[in-house]
Order: C-alpha cells, then sequence, then structure tokens
C-alpha cells in the first residue's frame, strides 16, 4: 500500500519543484520520495490550479464518495428484493411452490 503523506508536505515539494532551480529527480532526493511522486504531484497541482485539464482533487474525491454510496444504495436494494421475495414467498397457499409460480410459466387451464 502506498505510502500517504499529509498535503502540506505535497504542497512543500510541488512548490520546489515549480521553482525550477532543482530537477525532479533532485527534488525527489531531497525530500526522500520517489520521482515519480513528484511528477504527479506536480501534475494534479497543475490541475487544480486550472494550468491543465483533468479532474480536480475535489472531483476525483467527489466521484469516489459517490460510487461508495451507488455501492452501499444497491447493496441495500438488493437486501430488500430478496426480504420482499421471502415474505411473499411465505404468503402464499402451501401447495404453490415458489417455482412453479415464477417458472417456468403455465399455459392457462380456463379453456
Amino acid at each position: 500500500m502506498p505510502k500517504k503523506f499529509p498535503p502540506e508536505f505535497k504542497r512543500d515539494v510541488v512548490r520546489v519543484a515549480r521553482r525550477g532551480d532543482l530537477t525532479h529527480a533532485e527534488v525527489a532526493a531531497d525530500f526522500d520520495i520517489s520521482i515519480e511522486s513528484v511528477r504527479r504531484w506536480v501534475r494534479q497541482a497543475d490541475i487544480d490550479d486550472g494550468v491543465a485539464d483533468g479532474k480536480t482533487t475535489s472531483e476525483q474525491n467527489e466521484l469516489v464518495q459517490l460510487r461508495r454510496d451507488k455501492r452501499r444504495l444497491e447493496m441495500e436494494n438488493e437486501i430488500l428484493r430478496r426480504a420482499a421475495a421471502y415474505f411473499a414467498a411465505g404468503s402464499l397457499p402451501k401447495w404453490v411452490t415458489r417455482w412453479s409460480v415464477t417458472w417456468p410459466p403455465r399455459a392457462s387451464r380456463c379453456g
């Protein structure tokens, strides 16, 4: 699992990298992080500041939260659907089985 860095630390790294007097490799060595982390943080800072196109950090966080909510609601819906089917099956007459009601559909006996 990747190491989590506080936002203040990331801001400091981006500020130093944007100054331009050090390469990304030198900045990474100074802060004891990977070069790719410096590149990724600078790229994301450019997006957040409106310099480049892409999803901002707040948009990404909102998208993650919405996906979590969607997954939770789908699970709740599935639980309610199964509970309704369970309780509905309990209200059927004893001679009717679950499968005879739902599958396969029978032809009408009335003529």
